[in-house]
């Protein structure tokens, strides 16, 4: 009997933590053949979206890793419907490019009305969600994603659950000693956001080097990293 084909597979990326620990399963996992990464990028400000990471380095991070980048253009402090578009339309991208494709890899790992939201945008467009690191216990993960060789660095705190300070941390050992018990390690409900900068997932690392600190919306505390 011959062996199924690989499903190939778009991966929605962040460049952060949880997006690289789902790329990196999904490496070792001979049933899936990962096309490219999907990234939404705000216009103007040229950043990951939320996450505030320079294209630049999104770009470096896509050529360490081996990967084609597909973005999903987004304005800043767009409404829902206009992320949803643009989502749609790097998906459409995508499918078009790699000769045919309905399978996108999400790092989420215990949210469900984010799951929720997902399946059904999805849906609607005849797409099917994966999850490979869904339910796992983030604290382990956290230990693990460390233990494991990734590296990387807090870009972004949400200062009404993380004091400010933490902006700009490398994501380590010490790090995670030092989290309040209420945060989640694996920032999964938002507070904190980070860009990876090595890892086993990818083919040399992307040394960077903090810049500038900037605190937006009153709540959001920035550290602006550059390529070292």
């Amino acid at each position: 009997m011959l062996a199924s084909a690989p499903t190939p597979v778009l991966v929605a990326w962040s460049g952060g933590k949880d997006s690289s620990l789902a790329l990196a399963r999904l490496q070792r996992d001979p049933a899936y053949r990962i096309c490219a990464l999907v990234t939404a990028v705000t216009t103007g400000y040229d950043r990951i979206s939320i996450h505030g990471v320079r294209r630049d380095l999104l770009e470096r991070q896509a050529t360490a890793i081996g990967l084609p980048l597909i973005i999903a253009p987004l304005a800043a402090g767009a409404p829902n419907a206009a992320y949803e578009e643009a989502w749609a339309g790097a998906l459409a991208e995508g499918a078009s490019r790699f000769g045919g494709m309905n399978h996108i890899v999400y790092g989420d790992l215990f949210l469900e009305e984010v799951r929720a939201y997902r399946n059904a945008q999805l849906g609607a467009l005849g797409w099917t969600p994966v999850y490979p690191i869904w339910g796992e216990h983030t604290a382990a993960l956290a230990r693990a994603f460390v233990k494991d060789g990734f590296r990387a660095v807090l870009t972004c705190v949400d200062t009404t659950q993380l004091d400010a300070k933490f902006a700009g941390r490398e994501f380590d050992d010490a790090f995670l000693d030092e989290l309040p018990p209420a945060v989640d390690p694996c920032g999964e409900r938002g507070e904190f956001h980070t860009y990876v900068w090595d890892g086993p997932h990818m083919r040399h690392p992307v040394p960077v080097v903090a810049g500038e600190r900037v605190l937006r919306d009153g709540r959001f505390q920035y550290c602006d990293f550059l390529a070292k």
